[in-house]
């Protein structure tokens, strides 16, 4: 049994849910140490709060826009995607239903990034992110296979 971890949670934004080609990144101002580096939003999940009420409400406070979440990327572990030893990410397909994007908190750029694997490693992403923005990638990929 894994231990309990501090549950994060984190929002792919993608232009589309059903033939995604875009995802919008978030450039995090702070902490020093992670500043300047590309990530998904989101944050922590408060006590009481589900999980997808806990995505809902950290994007409506960081990037002023009301989304529709699809399915969930998911991670290795029961909580998600490993963060550190302390916290883990589970992380939606989202896309914007209300509102237009704007960094509110936490971030100083947002930027819509082509889905490709050129396009999405040019950027430096939160090393912890990496792994859950290949899993994004290759859901795209297997749902554009799909297509005739």
């Amino acid at each position: 049994m894994e231990p309990r971890l501090k549950q994060i949670v984190g929002a792919a934004i993608l232009d589309s849910l059903e033939s995604p080609t875009r995802l919008l990144a978030a450039r995090r101002s702070a902490p020093e140490q992670l500043a300047g580096m590309w990530e998904f939003p989101g944050g922590k999940v408060e006590p009481g709060e589900g999980c997808e009420d806990g995505l809902r409400r950290e994007i409506r406070e960081e990037l002023g826009v009301d989304v529709e979440l699809g399915t969930e990327v998911v991670g290795p572990l029961d909580q998600g995607w490993p963060l550190s030893g302390a916290a883990a990410m589970r992380v939606w397909n989202v896309r914007i239903i209300g509102g237009e994007p704007r960094p509110l908190e936490d971030h100083d750029e947002l930027r819509w990034v082509d889905l490709t694997p050129q396009e999405l490693t040019a950027l430096p992403w939160i090393p912890a992110d990496l792994p859950i923005v290949s899993a994004v990638v290759e859901a795209a990929r297997t749902a554009h296979s799909s297509l005739p």
